[in-house]
């Protein structure tokens, strides 16, 4: 597993993230035309995966030590966002390994040259959730388990996955995360919805997979700043932790309301309103009014989710790990983005009409792939606000240990 840093930077994308950005967005035609049939296959189109990878879209959160880009969480967005324009489950499926890539960046250096030494454009999914069973051995753990709902599945090498960590008698002593090859996993077809078709969101499975110490790191530790990987100078990877992990799943949402507002506007001049005298929605100023209303939420979105990337970013250049309350108000922030995104594109569907539910019509897919992702756990609006008003409150009921 050993490589010369010339290898690994002549694996490099060439250009900063804003030539990433570009290259995503001549990509777009492309990602938008095979959207349909990764809907159909529940999966990526392979065509869209290799553009990308090449385009550097699956590197910007890989450490430059491996030919990565090495960003920050606004780029991160940015590129999520630009996938988003083009489809949905595209978008889930960049942001999903990006971000656990990030993760495999918090491991120890010796577990990362597993991942990425030998092979820099390898790609990582993952589900933190510890649905297993672990048992200690010498100089690792012995683990077993099924991991639903693995973003990205068909097309990772990687997988870091939720585990207990018990002691020498069994008993569970923290809550970890393990990193673990693909080839050591079984998959099972279990992503069959209404939205994120293509996103391929499996079921991950081990049976008696032996994972070295070394590629296992502490959830808590991680939750509050204390991470495993010996380059401190990184500052990417001094993120904090949960804020990072919910803030990335807004980057989709603000590419597919985008674009929602591009395709109801663009049609807008040679749409007609059905049983009223208006030849073009552009002339009825309920349709102006809903235009407006849309545009704002979306607006919106996009502010309260930079001005979150701009805090994790901030705090981790600074080097300092923010505090609760800063860290729940990114959680409510992330929040907000969907929320709001969420109920621009339901005015945008109203105000465009019964055609925006048409097979051939984006809106539709738009419509449902938001509306899924819309629904992780992580980024539940209610679930996050009450989260942040007990920061604000100072109250020690907090419902998660996820801050």
């Amino acid at each position: 597993m050993t490589q010369t840093t010339e290898t690994r930077a002549s694996t490099r994308p060439e250009g900063e993230p804003a030539d990433v950005l570009g290259r995503v967005r001549a990509l777009q035609p492309m990602l938008a035309g095979n959207g349909a049939q990764g809907e159909t296959d529940r999966r990526v189109v392979e065509e869209s995966v290799t553009a990308l990878t090449e385009a550097g879209a699956f590197r910007i959160a890989q450490p430059k030590r491996y030919g990565g880009l090495q960003t920050s969480m606004r780029t991160m967005l940015d590129v999520s966002a630009a996938v988003g324009e083009a489809d949905g489950g595209t978008a889930w499926v960049v942001t999903l390994c990006n971000v656990c890539a990030w993760l495999a960046g918090l491991f120890p250096e010796r577990a990362q040259d597993d991942v990425w030494a030998d092979a820099p454009d390898a790609k990582v999914s993952g589900v933190l959730a510890p649905t297993a069973d672990a048992m200690k051995i010498d100089g690792g753990y012995r683990v077993s388990g099924r991991w639903y709902y693995n973003s990205g599945s068909w097309h990772a090498q990687w997988a870091v996955l939720g585990i207990p960590l018990v002691d020498a008698h069994g008993e569970v002593v923290d809550q970890g995360l393990a990193l673990i090859p693909r080839t050591d996993l079984e998959l099972e077809e279990t992503w069959f919805v209404a939205g994120m078709r293509s996103s391929g969101s499996n079921c991950l499975i081990a049976k008696d997979v032996v994972v070295p110490d070394h590629r296992v790191i502490s959830v808590p530790a991680a939750i509050n700043g204390d991470y495993a990987t010996e380059r401190t100078d990184e500052k990417l990877y001094r993120s904090a932790f949960v804020p990072l992990l919910s803030l990335v799943l807004a980057g989709p949402q603000l590419g597919m309301g985008r674009k929602a507002l591009q395709i109801v506007t663009e049609k807008a001049a040679k749409k007609a309103i059905s049983y009223t005298f208006y030849t073009a929605q552009s002339d009825s100023v309920a349709f102006q009014l809903q235009i407006a209303e849309a545009a704002m939420l979306i607006d919106t979105a996009h502010l309260h989710a930079y001005r979150a990337a701009d805090d994790i970013d901030t705090a981790a250049a600074n080097g300092v790990y923010p505090d609760v309350l800063a860290r729940t108000r990114v959680r409510a922030d992330t929040a907000w983005v969907l929320e709001h995104t969420t109920k621009a594109i339901d005015i945008l569907l109203s105000a465009h009409g019964a055609g925006s539910f048409a097979e051939v019509n984006p809106l539709q897919r738009i419509w449902r792939d938001s509306a899924v992702a819309a629904r992780h756990a992580v980024t539940l609006p209610a679930v996050n606000y009450e989260i942040y008003g007990k920061a604000l409150l100072g109250r020690d009921d907090q419902i998660t240990p996820l801050i």
